[in-house]
């Protein structure tokens, strides 16, 4: 009987290493996926910021030669 009860605590204890380790595993891949997330963010933000500024300037071009048009 103790034999099976080592056994089983062996099974067990194996078991809740792996159990562990894929935890870790998680938890650093949560935190990596984070870190690229707020990178990935704070691209899109500039891309945001850097598009509105080419609509800015288009659209100065555009009411630019509007005038120039109606000049002639």
């Amino acid at each position: 009987m103790v034999f099976m009860a080592d056994q089983l605590a062996m099974q067990v204890e194996h078991k809740l290493d792996a159990l562990i380790q894929h935890c870790q595993r998680l938890e650093r891949d949560n935190a990596e996926l984070t870190a690229r997330e707020k990178i990935l963010l704070q691209e899109r933000t500039l891309l945001k910021d850097k598009n509105e500024i080419a609509k800015t300037r288009v659209e100065a071009m555009i009411k630019h030669l509007k005038s120039l048009e109606s000049e002639s």
